[in-house]
């Protein structure tokens, strides 16, 4: 008999042979961690064990990311280098949200919808979609990062690209 059950990140059916019970492994779609639960628990549910290591790692990097973010807001001077005038045709209209404004405004979205706050988020959204292309530049960066951005990181991953999907899907 193998034990079968499904992942926690991507939802594939997995099948583990019966040794696999109660260990960790890899899910054979997306890679990740899974935890295989023993065949005793089928009966009963039974939580995976906490992987200290892991939550150890992600409150680093989540340290991390806040620091570095306080450093870059805390800097005065900018480096040569990174200058450049701005182009005429970018530059955004009166009353038009500032890239950096829409990519606040998008992190807002998606944290007011992930919490269950949907008539702020309505509200949210109804300002994002006059930047119709720019949003979506935004949205599909977001998408792509290895690393969210520390507003939305606990978001589960396969919840955050529904919102982001959804969120695009409004702009078409």
């Amino acid at each position: 008999m193998s034990i079968t059950f499904h992942c926690e990140h991507c939802g594939k059916k997995i099948e583990a042979p019966d040794a696999a019970g109660g260990k960790w492994g890899k899910c054979p779609g997306c890679k990740n961690k899974v935890y295989v639960p023993s065949k005793e628990a089928e009966d009963e549910l039974k939580l995976a064990p906490l992987d200290t290591e892991d939550e150890k790692r992600q409150r680093e990097l989540y340290a991390e990311t806040v620091r570095l973010r306080q450093e870059i807001l805390n800097e005065t001077e900018v480096p040569e280098e990174s200058v450049q005038p701005k182009k005429e045709s970018n530059a955004p209209k009166p009353g038009v949200l500032s890239d950096s404004e829409l990519e606040i405004d998008i992190i807002a979205y998606l944290r007011q919808m992930a919490d269950g706050d949907l008539e702020e988020a309505e509200q949210t959204a109804k300002t994002l979609i006059p930047s119709g292309n720019r949003a979506v530049k935004i949205l599909e960066r977001i998408a792509l990062s290895e690393i969210p951005e520390p507003e939305i990181a606990d978001i589960p991953q396969n919840v955050l690209a529904g919102l982001i999907k959804s969120l695009r899907g409004r702009f078409k």
